[in-house]
């Protein structure tokens, strides 16, 4: 049996998708929920083989929430027509619905995870999927993370700074310290470039919250935080902080 949960804060939209699952012998709804939220807390603790999610929910989006499941867990996006998105998922090979859609087209995505739960392939990195699908000019405005069942979320304005740490990305705010598993590169691809900027190879600043720039070595420099925070800064580093402060 394939368990499914249905993510969508739309009551008819989840009565579509019960109606359609129940032709299907092999498939099993285990939980239905109406937020990002409840959706990343069903996924966590009853962890179904499938989601269908919605990409517009409160609380939390269908990004944010691919962000903080189990990358094995299958996920067919269903969403109202957006260009951005369709394209990013077509370009990304992920399953999506689009709203409205007929059985004929909900039967071919469950013919596609099928063959996808069979192969064990793993989701898409979701930072370079919700960057694809995200209209030029656009930047993300807060940053999820999980801890266990926890979600954090961190308003980019209220990032500190962020540090490369393995595979993993420190992100420093309000004196506090969260992890997530996401590149250094990544995460300042989402970010608004006139606002953040990449100060070393493993280190990027919110320009808002600079307070200073230290001469450190010959080479180097620091930059501290109005937190009081200090962070390297590398001589390329050094050339675009300068560019950016020049420009403000």
């Amino acid at each position: 049996m394939i368990r499914a949960l249905i993510v969508d804060d739309e009551d008819l939209a989840r009565q579509i998708l019960r109606e359609y699952l129940g032709h299907e012998p092999d498939i099993e709804i285990v939980a239905e929920c109406t937020n990002g939220f409840d959706a990343v807390k069903a996924a966590i603790e009853l962890k179904p083989d499938l989601i269908f999610l919605d990409v517009q929910m409160p609380k939390l989006d269908g990004f944010e929430v691919l962000d903080l499941i189990p990358n094995e867990t299958a996920v067919v996006f269903v969403t109202a027509y957006d260009q951005y998105a369709i394209r990013a998922f077509d370009a990304a090979a992920v399953d999506y619905l689009l709203k409205p859609f007929e059985l004929s087209r909900f039967q071919t995505a469950l013919d596609r995870v099928r063959r996808r739960l069979q192969e064990k392939a793993p989701n898409p990195a979701t930072a370079e999927l919700r960057q694809a699908a995200t209209p030029p000019g656009q930047y993300i405005q807060r940053i999820v993370i999980r801890d266990n069942t926890r979600v954090h979320i961190i308003a980019a304005d209220q990032l500190d700074y962020a540090e490369a740490e393995d595979d993993y990305v420190a992100l420093h705010s309000g004196g506090k310290k969260y992890l997530k598993q996401q590149t250094l590169s990544s995460l300042e691809a989402s970010l608004d470039p006139s606002r953040f900027v990449r100060v070393h190879r493993s280190f990027l600043i919110n320009l808002d919250k600079l307070g200073k720039i230290e001469p450190y070595t010959k080479e180097t420099r620091l930059a501290v935080l109005t937190s009081g925070a200090q962070v390297p800064v590398s001589r390329a580093g050094y050339l675009r902080l300068r560019e950016l402060v020049d420009a403000r």
